[in-house]
């Protein structure tokens, strides 16, 4: 169900047993190569979480350039429960990556503006546009290739990579799509766990693009001096809010303000957080207590933000 925006002024100081770290865009992991732009985070909190297992990051190879994420390492962010990675890429007109292989991961992309090609070893053949969800179960292993097949306009999407709760699984492929009127002002659930309310195993259908993990993924879009009030599921353990770059692409040593006259969208959590675009938070939720997470758009521009819920 989505939650209900309000314009009410959102208090500074809420009683809520949720406590944020936040992540800064700056401090992403970025390669520019020209025709690829790519900010990366594998995500983790061993730096603030007591007793988890430190681990060393080995992301996986993506074609033959080192292109996305393979050169960025981080033992601090390298998995935070079940994400794994969450990639904010801009590939130029007739650019992309080739065919290469992947397996035991859920992979999926949120297409923020521009169009691109899916095509892998299942025969799928996809041009995704703005709204598009492209949910691939890896299983066992499969192959594809991402590319932008216009020759005018840049592609900007969000890839994420999440473990799946069962290894061995039959690759699967399915696409989602969600209006920005659905998403305006609201808490829309985009990815959901097989299995759960109005979740279908089908590569197209209506509701949440279905995934093999303890994943759930909403999606917003935020107007000016909105707000959102969202309980968190009794099932959550941690989440993970991240602001996408909409409104443009900015180098890590480039603050939103000095970048754009409007500073691009920001984000007010509870307790007073501020996140400009390309900032996220680490979410810890406890067993006990309030788990109402408030944002509010507090910029004079949209806001387009994804929340991760994770049951592990």
């Amino acid at each position: 169900m989505a939650a209900t925006a309000t314009t009410e002024a959102v208090a500074s100081q809420l009683k809520s047993t949720l406590k944020f770290i936040p992540r800064r865009s700056a401090a992403r992991g970025h390669a520019d190569h020209g025709w690829l732009k790519s900010y990366h985070t594998c995500e983790t909190l061993n730096s603030v979480r007591p007793g988890l297992e430190s681990s060393t990051l080995i992301c996986p190879l993506l074609f033959l350039a080192l292109v996305s994420f393979a050169s960025y390492q981080d033992p601090a962010f390298s998995q935070y429960g079940p994400l794994r990675v969450i990639n904010e890429d801009r590939v130029d007109p007739g650019e992309g990556f080739g065919q290469h292989s992947h397996r035991e991961f859920e992979i999926w992309s949120y297409i923020i503006s521009g169009e691109l090609e899916h095509r892998d070893s299942l025969g799928n053949l996809e041009i995704m546009k703005r709204g598009d969800i492209q949910m691939t179960s890896t299983g066992t292993g499969i192959s594809h290739s991402e590319y932008n097949r216009n020759s005018k306009t840049p592609v900007h999407f969000a890839q994420i990579w999440g473990m799946p709760h069962t290894k061995g699984l039959k690759p699967a492929y399915y696409n989602r799509h969600f209006t920005d009127a659905e998403k305006t002002n609201v808490l829309v659930r985009v990815v959901a766990p097989l299995g759960r309310e109005g979740v279908t195993d089908s590569r197209n259908a209506q509701g949440p693009a279905p995934i093999h993990s303890g994943i759930t993924m909403h999606a917003s879009i935020l107007e000016p001096g909105q707000s959102i009030s969202y309980e968190m599921a009794k099932t959550t353990k941690r989440a993970f809010l991240h602001l996408l770059m909409r409104s443009g692409y900015r180098k890590p040593s480039v603050s939103a303000n000095d970048k754009y006259d409007h500073g691009g969208a920001i984000l007010k959590l509870n307790e007073g957080l501020v996140l400009e675009e390309g900032d996220a938070s680490f979410i810890e939720v406890s067993k006990e207590g309030d788990r109402k997470l408030e944002v509010k758009n507090v910029a004079d521009t949209d806001g387009e933000w994804l929340l991760f819920e994770m049951e592990e």
